[in-house]
């Protein structure tokens, strides 16, 4: 009697616990609880914690109420101005009703991956390829309402759709490339086209400032020496100012008059005896005063005048 007791103890405590086993849940934080029996949704919502059910009548189902994270794969279309691109995305998006995501629709993970694949395309041929590049948050703004209209009937939200990129053909980047370098290039001209007239006005104030100071352009002369001769692996041709040599010329004190000079005479015929020794060749008061600088003369003895005959002239009056 007492071992079948015992056995039967045995056997409602084993009993016991495959039933507590069987019954026992445990929801976590970020989960809840949604209650079938035999088939029907209870009204009731297991919060997160130790939960139990009664095995085989009812069934528990979890929720994941975290934010989820879903891409958008990839999808190609044609813009309003006809360019062909493909453009991909990511969801963000989390269950505020379970019992509607649940209930409402089969799958709301592949029912919001399909709603983003079509709002994706039809964003795309609404748009332009300046939009898709530039203005981004709009779009953005405009994919989250077509995708959160439905959304809101499975008890889905969504927080944010973001487009993540742009992928264009290798034509329209090299046209675009060559785009934004004729638009640089243009700029650059114009920058430097600005630069030159800003230059020409203030070289045109400088040649002012100049032709009224002579002295400057000198000056500014010497400091250009200064700059070139830093380099030593360069030729510098000095040219000498003009205006230096005239201030040189006018300083310079005037030359002092040549003196007089003899000059023997030649010696005559034996017959004749001696010619006369030396003759004075002291030139006329009139010449010396009319005698040009000393640097325009073409030799030392222009402008003397002599009184001795030549010895041919004088040979020849003999024989007569």
């Amino acid at each position: 009697m007492v071992e079948e007791l015992l056995t039967a103890a045995i056997a409602t405590g084993v009993g016991a616990v495959v039933y507590v086993s069987a019954a026992a849940r445990v929801v976590k934080q970020y989960e809840r609880g949604l209650v079938f029996r035999f088939g029907r949704l209870r009204q009731e919502i297991r919060g997160p914690g130790f939960t139990t059910i009664v095995p085989f009548v009812e069934r528990l189902r979890k929720v994941n109420m975290q934010i989820v994270t879903l891409p958008v794969p990839a999808q190609e279309g044609i813009t309003r101005d006809n360019v062909t691109v493909r453009v991909d995305a990511v969801v963000y998006f989390k269950v505020v009703d379970p019992a509607s995501a649940i209930v409402a629709v089969e799958d709301y993970r592949f029912a919001v991956s399909q709603m983003a694949q079509t709002s994706l395309r039809s964003i795309i041929g609404k748009s332009d390829l300046d939009d898709l590049l530039s203005n981004r948050e709009m779009l953005n703004q405009g994919l989250e309402l077509m995708i959160d209209s439905p959304a809101v009937g499975w008890g889905v939200q969504i927080d944010r759709v973001e487009i993540k990129d742009v992928s264009l053909p290798e034509t329209m980047k090299r046209s675009m490339a060559r785009q934004a370098e004729a638009d640089r290039e243009r700029r650059a001209r114009v920058i430097n086209a600005d630069a030159e007239l800003q230059a020409s006005h203030k070289l045109a104030e400088a040649a002012e400032v100049m032709s009224e100071q002579p002295a400057a352009l000198q000056l500014r002369l010497l400091h250009t020496i200064v700059a070139v001769a830093a380099e030593k692996n360069s030729t510098l041709v000095l040219p000498f100012p003009v205006e230096l040599l005239r201030f040189l010329e006018r300083s310079a004190p005037p030359p002092a008059a040549a003196p007089a000079r003899k000059e023997p005479a030649p010696a005559g015929p034996a017959s004749e005896g001696p010619g006369p020794a030396e003759v004075d060749a002291a030139p006329a008061p009139d010449a010396v005063d009319a005698a040009p600088a000393p640097d325009a003369l073409d030799s030392p003895a222009d402008g003397l005048m002599l009184d001795a005959p030549a010895p041919e002239q004088e040979r020849d009056g003999l024989r007569d």
